[in-house]
């Protein structure tokens, strides 16, 4: 990155955790990184993430979510032995715990394209990239929230604008090159509402706001909570992302617990060859002083907690639950 750029982040996200970030990196430094920091990356880890606070923006999937019209809902089971496996199974037997010392699940997955999402460009334009195909440069950036949630309390339907764009980049300062911008709009609050995925009218992002994020500010992609991009009949902006070379994320929870500026965001999702949608998990990496989130030490990872309440499977649910 050259210098001039990394300069502007400073000045967009000073006093924040990317800022942080570049310092821990020598950005601001004449000679390389290696001369100043002999542990490479760990220092960044050692003096912005392990203190900052982690907040996800993923929904869980279930069999009761909300999903598109056009698809079918997932199913859950239990898996079963495809063939004898002494001691834990004979052929065509449930795998359970007091049986087999371990289970597993068999998922009926209709589509690539549940709760919280990932759209690679090939999901509506073949000569471009499958979930498989996208780079790893995806995996971290810097994240802008852009608010929208006041006027979608007026207009369920309401579709965010240039203008909000602008009026956003007056108060905050120019949207960076290379980020991530989510759109809040609180939509995701009635999750997990079935009836979510069948309303005519919801919260989107307008072909024209789609376009100069991608055109005139160079983001990455950007992402909404509906599930779909737009309420047009024929979604206009989620057909011109995909037809020019664009991803976007879909499906998404938790904004309001993020700050319009000074947060990474985490992005994972499985590679499945040839994939024309992602789950993804999008995790919100905001300052230690952010009021929301948790943060490495506060909750047990290794060992992880044990539940008074053991895992098991309920029929009626048709799942897992505790």
């Amino acid at each position: 990155m050259k210098r001039r750029y990394i300069v502007a982040y400073a000045g967009f996200f000073k006093r924040s955790a990317v800022l942080g970030v570049l310092l821990a990196l020598g950005a601001f430094a004449p000679f390389p990184i290696s001369a100043r920091a002999a542990d490479g990356l760990w220092a960044v880890y050692d003096s912005a993430l392990r203190g900052a606070k982690y907040i996800d923006l993923t929904h869980v999937i279930t069999p009761a979510m909300p999903v598109w019209a056009g698809f079918a809902p997932p199913v859950f089971g239990r898996a079963e032995a495809a063939t004898a496996v002494p001691p834990f199974a004979r052929q065509g037997q449930v795998f359970t715990y007091a049986a087999s010392g371990f289970e597993a699940s068999r998922y009926v997955l209709p589509t690539d394209q549940l709760g919280t999402q990932l759209d690679p460009p090939a999901h509506w334009a073949p000569e471009y990239p499958s979930i498989d195909e996208l780079p790893p440069t995806y995996t971290l950036r810097p994240l802008v929230v852009i608010p929208m949630q006041d006027k979608v309390a007026r207009d369920p339907g309401y579709q965010l604008q240039v203008a909000d764009i602008t009026a956003f980049e007056a108060r905050h300062g120019r949207i960076p090159a290379g980020s991530v911008v989510f759109v809040r709009s609180d939509w995701s609050k009635g999750w997990p509402d079935p009836a979510l995925a069948r309303q005519d009218r919801f919260p989107g992002v307008s072909l024209a706001a789609l376009q100069f994020l991608h055109l005139r500010r160079h983001i990455l992609f950007h992402g909404h909570e509906p599930l779909d991009t737009d309420d047009t009949p024929t979604l206009e902006g989620e057909h011109w992302l995909m037809h020019h070379g664009y991803a976007q994320a879909e499906g998404l929870a938790n904004l309001d617990q993020v700050g319009p500026t000074g947060c990474l965001v985490a992005i994972g999702y499985p590679k499945f060859q040839g994939g024309t949608g992602g789950y993804a998990r999008y995790v919100a990496i905001c300052p230690h002083d952010w009021p929301h989130g948790v943060a490495i030490g506060q909750v047990a990872e290794a060992p992880l907690p044990r539940s008074d309440r053991p895992l098991h499977w309920d029929a009626r649910a048709g799942m897992r639950v505790r």
